[in-house]
């Protein structure tokens, strides 16, 4: 009897680390989340719209999703912040061998 009371006690503790657990962090990111929202902020909503908050008030948003257009959201309804693109990023180009002389543009040039 004993041992048994062991592997359901050790069921119930992989249970709470496999489904409780990883649960609550999503709730506590979720509510930073909604904490963190400011006005000038983009987001995206459940519902798949996408603006720049305008207003925050307790438990709404408004949202602007075109020039113009300003729609009231719910907070809960929040999916994710878009955070701003770096331009300054290179982008990724493929290696070229340093030693071999470039091969002819694929474009031809104008001869006029």
């Amino acid at each position: 009897m004993n041992a048994s009371f062991l592997i359901i006690l050790l069921l119930l503790a992989l249970a709470w680390f496999v489904l409780v657990r990883p649960n609550r962090r999503r709730q506590a990111a979720q509510q930073e989340l909604f904490a963190s929202l400011r006005t000038g902020d983009e987001i995206v909503t459940a519902g798949g719209l996408y603006g720049r908050i305008q207003s925050v008030r307790d438990d709404e948003l408004d949202l602007e999703i075109a020039p113009g257009t300003v729609v009231r959201v719910a907070r809960r309804a929040v999916a994710g912040k878009i955070e701003p693109e770096d331009d300054e990023e290179p982008e990724d180009e493929p290696d070229e061998e340093p030693d071999k002389e470039p091969t002819e543009a694929a474009i031809p040039e104008n001869e006029s």
